[in-house]
């Protein structure tokens, strides 16, 4: 990474006026989808069960359609806001990384401070608490998977840290203009997702039409680019949301002038489900 000084893009809400174009960029097909940050209004904002002064954006959920491994979410918690019991589902595993203000999150007693660019890993069954101590609104990203049990393998440990303690990794042949920034080992199979930063510099690219099995959800966190999604090149920004379906071609030229960074999830590390049927 470069030593630009590091942001990240937060959706403020709020409603555009009635002399506003509706023509945008928001687009829905069954190989993928761009949420512009234009589309995260104050009026599709929804609420959850057991948390106070948060109000949150569902960018990605499990849909015949849509999303089908993986739920996202940005969420907005006020000053004093919060939840003792933020997770009902105990099958989900999770990831936080923070994009605004600070947050007290309390893991089954041990207490830690997240600020901007921090990242939690919280394991399915993880007792934990988040709450908003300062001052300020805090914003978050929160991943939600069904974590894949697999018999002789356990459960990864519960994990925070900072993107700034994370180095971001070169990928071969492109000198530094194209790095990922992983937060766990891609070798610890115990992970069935993986939530990364990658950073392009201005004019890295990913120079062929990725295809593969991994879903994808990708959350513009700085800059702006075009991407090849299937077979059109849309011009994305910071704070655009894009899903891809397993096997869509994805592809980037980041043109600058500044850097293009954006928050990826993957499903990985484990079989490909099969039907079964009795016989």
């Amino acid at each position: 990474m470069s030593d630009n000084e590091t942001r990240y893009y937060a959706p403020k809400g709020g409603l555009p006026p009635q002399t506003q174009l509706t023509t945008d960029r928001a687009t829905f097909t069954e190989a993928y989808a761009v949420l512009p940050r234009g589309t995260m209004t104050d009026i599709v904002t929804s609420a959850l069960p057991f948390w106070e002064g948060m109000r949150m954006w569902v960018i990605a959920r499990p849909l015949s359609g849509f999303a089908e491994t993986f739920s996202q979410y940005i969420v907005q918690v006020t000053p004093g806001g919060g939840s003792d019991k933020p997770e009902i589902d105990q099958l989900a595993e999770g990831v936080l990384f923070v994009v605004g203000g600070s947050l007290e999150l309390d893991l089954d007693g041990e207490v830690h401070q997240l600020t901007a660019g921090s990242y939690a890993y919280l394991p399915c069954g993880q007792r934990w608490k988040l709450h908003n101590r300062g001052g300020e609104p805090a914003s978050f990203h929160w991943i939600r998977k069904s974590y894949q049990r697999v018999d002789g393998i356990d459960l990864p440990e519960p994990l925070v840290t900072h993107e700034s303690d994370v180095p971001g990794i070169e990928m071969p042949g492109t000198k530094g203009a194209w790095t990922t920034q992983r937060f766990v080992d891609p070798t610890d199979v115990r992970h069935d997702m993986h939530v990364n930063i990658v950073n392009f510099e201005p004019g890295g690219a990913i120079p062929f039409p990725e295809t593969h099995v991994m879903e994808h959800g990708l959350y513009v966190l700085e800059g702006k680019a075009v991407y090849l999604l299937n077979n059109d090149w849309v011009e994305v920004q910071e704070g655009d949301f894009m899903w891809l379906r397993a096997f869509c071609p994805q592809a980037c030229y980041a043109g600058g002038p500044g850097r293009f960074r954006y928050l990826l999830y993957k499903d990985v590390n484990r079989h490909a489900v099969l039907s079964r049927q009795l016989v």
